[in-house]
């Protein structure tokens, strides 16, 4: 045990999980009311969406690009699911396939002219949103009773984000970390040349990458609106933030094929709690961005200690 707990890879593995227990120990402390199902479920409501646009981006950087257009598209997508996929289902989801597609197709541009992934996604966030303003100008709309359903779905003893986020968990894990084909998309943001050498189309790889991050981008804007019951343009603004911290916070670093699907979400778990965190200590909610940065800032000064430590043994 001991070799265990000195070993930096294992620290280094165990952060994302360590800084979610620690964060809820200071929870229960403040509040021990807190630790009841009905608790646990009212912290983690919006668990489920910033675990899915956390996901969403760690596709992004798995293949070396940062994806500043998630929360805009999230709100995008929740407008479709509120208005369109309610009233005209089979439209409804044509144009759900229709973003995922254009997700696609903006993997392809990137990498076809090799542009900085940054400016890219920045200029589509305002579109996205403008997209998003005629979809439904006003905050509205009605979410589909179905995925009202999902949401709103129960387990006895257990808190429904808690099943959601680990069967997020365990199918991204699986899929991007225990496949031969995962291992190649994760080689072309680590290793390009040698993925191309091998013969692999990285024009593919990052299009499949980008249709991936759309697919899951969807999924958070419907979640979104499962819990909201209606949408807004604005609704998920700071997603782009959240999604970010999220896959930062779970272990991944901006150096392709290095990220953490479980780390991600355990990731998105910690910045859903960081604001429940907040209204216990009695502190205004527009802090909640500042906390959430200093938690960051915590973490990665604690991976950059255990990695000078790795580099010295």
């Amino acid at each position: 045990m001991k070799r265990y707990l000195t070993n930096p890879k294992f620290l280094r593995s165990a952060l994302p999980a360590a800084s979610l227990l620690v964060l809820l120990a200071a929870i229960f402390y403040i509040q021990p009311r807190a630790m009841s199902q009905f608790g646990m479920n009212l912290m983690l409501q919006y668990a489920v969406p910033i675990a899915l646009a956390t996901i969403a981006q760690m596709f992004i950087i798995t293949v070396n690009d940062l994806d500043l257009s998630i929360g805009p598209f999230v709100g995008l997508t929740a407008c479709i699911g509120a208005t369109l996929l309610n009233t005209n289902p089979l439209l409804g989801v044509l144009a759900l396939l229709a973003c995922i597609a254009a997700y696609a197709a903006l993997g392809a541009l990137i990498h076809w002219r090799n542009l900085p992934s940054i400016v890219v996604t920045l200029g589509m966030s305002f579109v996205w949103l403008g997209i998003a303003v005629l979809v439904l100008p006003t905050p509205g709309g009605t979410a589909p009773d179905w995925v009202k359903a999902i949401m709103s779905f129960k387990v006895p003893g257990i808190p429904f984000p808690l099943i959601a986020a680990a069967i997020i968990a365990v199918v991204v894990h699986f899929a991007l970390m225990r496949t031969s084909y995962g291992a190649v998309l994760r080689g072309a943001g680590g290793n390009p040349k040698a993925i191309g050498r091998a013969g692999w189309s990285l024009l593919k790889t990052k299009m499949i990458m980008y249709a991936a991050a759309g697919f899951f981008g969807v999924l958070a804007g419907l979640s979104l609106i499962g819990l909201t019951s209606a949408a807004d343009a604005h609704i998920a603004d700071r997603y782009t933030l959240y999604s970010i911290a999220g896959v930062i916070l779970g272990g991944g670093e901006f150096v392709g094929g290095r990220v953490s699907p479980t780390g991600a979400v355990l990731g998105a778990l910690t910045l859903t709690l960081t604001g429940s965190f907040l209204i216990f200590l009695k502190i205004s909610p527009d802090w909640q961005i500042g906390a959430q940065g200093g938690i960051l800032i915590l973490v990665l000064a604690l991976r950059a200690l255990i990695n000078r430590r790795e580099a010295q043994a």
